[in-house]
């Protein structure tokens, strides 16, 4: 399944009527230039977890960063990372959801 199939599988069974007219999941643009992804976590599986902000900065076109705090998944990269950005969630959300 292509990552955007997957995260809008997992945005649509995590919709109650009630989480989704919160934060939800925001993607946005950074200008110098990059991704940021910011997704809602409260009232799903992960509202528990707390991830320490990660950064892996090979240069400044190849780096990403990613981290959940207070009930918010946040990743950032440059600007050929969304689909990776996004494919760590689901990487994350698979972990623990199935330990």
């Amino acid at each position: 399944m292509e990552i955007t199939e997957w995260i809008q599988h997992w945005f649509k069974n995590n919709c109650d009527g009630d989480w989704e007219h919160g934060d939800g999941i925001h993607i946005s643009t950074l200008d110098n230039p990059g991704w940021d992804v910011e997704i809602d976590l409260s009232n799903t599986s992960l509202k528990n977890i707390e991830i320490p902000r990660i950064l892996n900065e090979n240069s400044k076109q190849d780096w990403y960063s990613v981290k959940i705090e207070n009930q918010v998944f946040n990743a950032s990269g440059d600007s050929g990372k969304l689909v990776f950005l996004l494919g760590l969630f689901k990487e994350m959300i698979e972990k623990f959801e199935n330990s």
